[in-house]
């Protein structure tokens, strides 16, 4: 089966490495020994994400599901900086939460509010180039940077959608039948189970009042934990701001209707607590037929639901809707929407909610038969060190000194000849200079 709803995908973002540092010198006529004039490497592209009202699926995600962005441009001489890589704006529905694992740990950002972005991939930074590494000792250092590599991620992504009515129900209660009868929307539909395998949304008209009702997947026991399209219907529900929940009151699957009601409100309950309190009108449904017609005067004496909130319907034939409606539309006047304020094209984008961390900070383990030194500010260095340099090996040997990380691994029991892996690098521990080679 195709359906052109698509309320889940799986991408990966790509952010561009930082240019490479150059390491060149003056070459003027006169000036035979010029120094250094090596330019800086220039910032790789981001990965944005936007809210973009233009869509309502993610859909666009089956035929592409990989985004990188441009490497920033080499350093030149004369002190030329390289040109910074274009950052990459990937689109995605307003209502689409985001979800990254980062060092282990999962974080969650929600673009609920159009326009709304989130730098989900930052550019590597651009190496230094050798005019920074001049001293009054080193007058012409070849030290340059190699450009810092850009972050990749693997994104979720899940589409909450954004309606303002949702319609809740057993299978084949008869959603998909009142949505089409009230809206201009024509979902599937037929008579049995499941029809409706993805949501579906119609704008409903109620005199000068406008809303949109969702048509979703309807529930079985066990929905909450899951079960059948447990997950895939109750997301959906979260945003909505009153439910119509629809009744089969003839009880055509052989339910008795009273336990159904009990039934979804169990689930939404055990799904989360708070749904479970949300706005409900009831609609009986299918009160065309004898069965519901007997089972009505029950169910008015056995649900917990005030008589304003209590109506007989039968989609099949539209009696019963335009109170319905009325009613919907009276209550979500009373409650209107939270106002969300349009988003500030100046305004900052949203980042991952990553602990502060102290970048001088590192940490020292086993690692095998070798030490595995983690920290930001060493592997940093390391990547963006061009290890066949001896100068740029100099440098490493200068900050792990300084740092404290040599004193670390005596500490912890690294030996002669021992490795020392640093982000990529491998390198080997000289005990008789107590430093690594």
């Amino acid at each position: 089966m195709t359906t052109d709803f698509f309320d889940q995908a799986t991408i990966v973002v790509r952010a561009g490495n930082g240019g490479n540092g150059a390491a060149t010198f003056r070459r003027e006529k006169y000036v035979p020994r010029g120094g250094p004039n090596g330019g800086d490497g220039g910032r790789g592209g981001h990965v944005y994400l936007v809210a973009d009202p233009e869509y309502n699926t993610l859909l666009h995600f089956r035929y592409q599901r990989k985004f990188i962005a441009e490497n920033g441009g080499h350093g030149g001489k004369n002190a030329m900086h390289g040109r910074n890589g274009a950052d990459v704006y990937v689109p995605v529905p307003p209502g689409t939460v985001v979800r990254a694992t980062i060092d282990g740990v999962t974080y969650t950002v929600d673009l609920a509010r159009p326009g709304q972005r989130l730098l989900a991939a930052r550019g590597g930074r651009g190496g230094l180039g050798n005019i920074h590494f001049a001293t009054p000792t080193r007058q012409a250092p070849r030290l340059a940077e190699l450009g810092e590599p850009g972050q990749e991620l693997t994104l979720e992504l899940e589409l909450k959608m954004l309606a303002d009515v949702g319609l809740v129900g057993f299978p084949n209660a008869g959603k998909s039948t009142l949505l089409s009868v009230i809206s201009a929307a024509r979902p599937k539909i037929a008579a049995y189970p499941f029809t409706t395998l993805t949501p579906n949304l119609g704008i409903v008209e109620v005199g000068l009042q406008r809303f949109v009702v969702a048509d979703i997947p309807g529930l079985i026991e066990g929905a909450h934990a899951g079960v059948g399209l447990g997950h895939d219907f109750l997301r959906h529900v979260e945003r909505t701001r009153l439910l119509i929940h629809i009744i089969d009151a003839a009880g055509v699957d052989g339910r008795a209707p009273w336990d159904d009601y009990e039934q979804i409100n169990t689930e939404l309950r055990l799904y989360q607590p708070e749904l479970a309190q949300r706005k409900q009108v009831v609609a009986l449904n299918k009160a065309d037929l004898p069965a519901a017609q007997e089972n009505v005067p029950i169910l008015r004496s056995r649900l917990p639901v005030a008589p304003e909130d209590l109506f007989v319907i039968s989609a099949a034939t539209g009696a019963g809707i335009e109170p319905l409606l009325q009613r919907v539309a009276e209550l979500l006047r009373a409650d209107p929407p939270p106002q969300r304020e349009p988003v500030d094209p100046d305004e900052p984008p949203l980042e991952w909610p990553l602990p502060p961390v102290d970048e001088n900070a590192f940490t020292i383990e086993r690692e095998g038969d070798a030490f595995r030194v983690r920290g930001v500010k060493i592997e940093r260095l390391i990547a963006m060190s061009n290890l066949d340099q001896d100068e740029a090996l100099d440098r490493i040997q200068r900050v792990l000194e300084a740092s404290g990380i040599n004193e670390a691994l005596i500490a912890a029991g690294v030996q002669d000849g021992d490795l020392v892996r640093i982000g990529r690098a491998e390198l080997v521990w000289d005990d008789s200079g107590r430093h690594i080679a």
